[in-house]
């Protein structure tokens, strides 16, 4: 079995047994992996505070032949954005934004311009507000091919897009959008979505309530 080492960000995590997680992450290389972390969930455990969603790091995994489930070995943290962790709009937004990976794409495929831009959004999701989220989707589509024609909009909305597909995550976060123009756009690609990707990924409506 091959040893391999990346760096990726921990999209979700679940209970394997009492002692061991199943860790799922978004590396540049390998693209959406699934690895075990053999006695995470001890408090003594080397992976003790370190395996958790959204952190992203340098790790090693011992690739396996029979399954799509690796063997973790090895984690070093590079960033845990505790920011998400204090506000539950910003948890809801950085999980959605896992939820439209996970139904955007496929497993074990390099996805080296979507980590970068997931790890852009999640730096910036505590200023970039419901217009990062609808970025995001934008973006994301854009990057699969899909991106939405202007010509479909009109107005606002269409202004929004050039913006959503050519602005960076923090320059979004300096501009005040219109609620109602982002509510239009917000239609707009939940139909889009839907036609393209066969489904609405879990938790949208939640991750697209307005800002405070």
């Amino acid at each position: 079995m091959a040893e391999q080492r990346t760096t990726g960000i921990i999209l979700r995590t679940m209970p394997l047994t009492e002692t061991s997680l199943i860790v799922h992450w978004l590396t540049p290389d390998f693209g959406r992996i699934s690895t075990v972390a053999k006695g995470a969930r001890r408090v003594k455990s080397n992976f003790h505070g370190r395996v958790d969603v959204f952190h992203t790091a340098d790790f090693t995994f011992i690739e396996s032949r029979k399954s799509d489930l690796h063997i973790l070995k090895e984690i070093a943290l590079r960033e845990t954005f505790p920011a998400l962790r204090r506000d539950m709009l910003l948890l809801q937004r950085a999980a959605y934004g896992s939820a439209l990976i996970g139904l955007a794409t496929e497993s074990a495929t390099p996805l080296a311009e979507i980590y970068e831009l997931y790890l852009e959004y999640l730096r910036e999701l505590p200023h970039s507000g419901l217009a990062g989220v609808l970025a995001l989707e934008c973006r994301l589509l854009e990057e699969l091919g899909l991106s939405p024609e202007a010509t479909e909009l009109s107005g606002e909305p269409r202004a929004l897009l050039g913006q959503f597909l050519t602005h960076s995550f923090a320059e979004l976060a300096t501009h005040k959008f219109p609620d109602a123009s982002l509510k239009l756009m917000s239609q707009f690609l939940h139909g889009f979505i839907v036609y393209h990707l066969g489904k609405l990924p879990k938790g949208r409506l939640d991750a697209l309530a307005l800002d405070n």
